[in-house]
């Protein structure tokens, strides 16, 4: 996916990147040929946290190029993602975007989460994997998938496996399995190699079926 014009901010990229792809070509026959192929491209992060989180969350159990075209709608409706902004959208307009009802109102309680200082967004950045993902999935309509997504996207914390994602599991299997299902147990077996630099070697198996990277 592409961010929002709407998003304003720099982007970010992870300093460990290169160690991790150096360490990753070393561990694995996979990594070893699948990292050369898309030169010095790599994760990036807008830094924005409420909008990587109101993505992930239209991003919810539908494809790839369907949550591009419902965020794409939706981004257009507010003056910027920001949770008051969001806040004084009406929800026929954020319905007509695309986003089921449910999803609204997943929105407009992670606005209000915002809104009201109840997540505690500058305490993140010391606060390990677990405990933010416990934090997150606090918030209605965030369970563990998106927080995940939050971690790698927004926070680019480098150990991330998100194993409920099914791109993940799908490019497991097309890479390491000849295309076989892949059972949970399996993806995390063959992610042993990837420690401590699991979130980078997700993305290169992202990237092996969809070249575009995902950014939230």
């Amino acid at each position: 996916m592409v961010a929002s014009e709407n998003i304003v901010s720099e982007t970010l990229v992870p300093v460990y990147w290169a160690d991790a792809c150096k360490h990753l070509m070393k561990k694995d026959r996979v990594m070893k040929r699948l990292i050369p192929q898309f030169g010095q491209a790599c994760l990036q992060s807008r830094g924005d946290a409420f909008a990587t989180l109101a993505r992930s969350v239209v991003g919810q159990q539908i494809s790839v190029k369907a949550a591009q075209t419902v965020w794409d709608r939706f981004a257009k409706l507010p003056a910027q993602i920001t949770p008051t902004q969001v806040l004084k959208l009406k929800i026929d307009d954020m319905c007509a975007a695309g986003l089921s009802a449910r999803k609204v109102e997943y929105i407009v309680d992670l606005a209000l989460h915002f809104d009201n200082g109840m997540v505690h967004v500058d305490a993140w950045t010391g606060m390990d994997d677990e405990a933010i993902i416990a934090e997150l999935i606090a918030i209605r309509g965030i369970g563990r998938w998106t927080a995940e997504m939050f971690l790698i996207f927004h926070l680019m914390r480098p150990n991330v496996l998100p194993l409920d994602d099914v791109g993940l599991i799908n490019g497991i299997s097309q890479c390491y399995f000849s295309g076989d299902v892949v059972s949970r147990s399996d993806a995390r077996e063959v992610a042993l190699a990837w420690a401590p630099y699991r979130t980078v070697a997700t993305w290169y198996i992202w990237r092996s079926l969809d070249p575009v990277p995902v950014e939230y």
